[in-house]
């Protein structure tokens, strides 16, 4: 019986990662609070890592089309220098530029950040952040489209991947309302967002493959950890097509009313 009970619980670990990973809400701020309620302690990143991982896959397998016509138009512009690629090869290349922030402190700081930020108040303090910057941009409709962005454009956005470094502040949600604020149109600038996510995330697993070859709960938690990873794979491509379908219709407004729900909640009852 609590054989299933644990499973039961990294199903629901696995849902709320999934759900959560791709919009404006913060899916680590949610694994926090969900953890702490149910009473589950994570010794190191091999959760983490393995959800975040099946995340990955899960926006990887959406955005496929777009990655594969980026690759063969950056690799086009590079040995014909044709002006029909360039965009595709500057779109690339803002890509790794906006990577870079991130890339950076996580190296130097990831550790240190979770260790000070990794709890309720500082997730409820982020949700309500976060809450506050969705309103502030709720109405902006920006005319920027893939070729029209700029290096500054790139590092604006990638610094604010940066601070989603911070538990409880939302990745998808900073680097979204960096885009929009720059001046991106909603689809470019869910586009962008969610092409910074795949390079960061895969550099995180690749860095995090020690911590799942060490966890010393490898062998005993191999069963909740692939149910997890199973339900966090399906429920963040559903998640993911959801959101794309708000942001095709500009309602972040709604996100903003959770972020403040949740973060007040959270500061009044944890």
């Amino acid at each position: 019986m609590e054989e299933i009970i644990l499973w039961l619980k990294y199903l629901f670990l696995g849902i709320v990662q999934g759900a959560t990973e791709p919009i404006p809400v913060s899916s680590s701020g949610h694994l926090i609070i969900a953890q702490k309620l149910m009473g589950i302690k994570q010794n190191g990143l091999s959760f983490e890592i393995l959800t975040n991982t099946a995340s990955l896959i899960a926006i990887i397998f959406i955005f496929r089309e777009d990655i594969k016509k980026l690759i063969i138009g950056a690799l086009g512009y590079l040995r014909t220098r044709k002006e029909e690629y360039k965009a595709d090869f500057m779109f690339c290349l803002y890509i790794i530029i906006g990577t870079i922030p991130a890339a950076v402190v996580a190296v130097l700081f990831k550790d240190r950040i979770e260790e000070i930020f990794s709890s309720v108040y500082t997730v409820s303090i982020a949700l309500l952040i976060t809450g506050v910057a969705l309103w502030l941009i709720r109405n902006l409709r920006g005319r920027k489209q893939d070729g029209d962005l700029s290096t500054k454009d790139a590092l604006l956005v990638g610094l604010a991947q940066a601070v989603a470094l911070i538990p409880g502040i939302s990745r998808s949600g900073a680097t979204v309302i960096a885009s929009i604020a720059v001046g991106m149109k909603q689809e470019t600038a869910l586009k962008f967002s969610f092409m910074l996510y795949i390079p960061i995330s895969i550099g995180g697993l690749i860095m995090g493959v020690s911590d799942i070859a060490n966890d010393p709960n490898r062998s005993q938690l191999a069963i909740p950890y692939l149910i997890a990873f199973i339900t966090t794979l399906f429920v963040t491509y559903f998640s993911m097509r959801w959101f794309m379908g708000i942001m095709a219709r500009g309602n972040l407004k709604y996100f903003s009313y959770y972020c403040f729900a949740a973060g007040t909640l959270l500061l009044i009852f944890l």
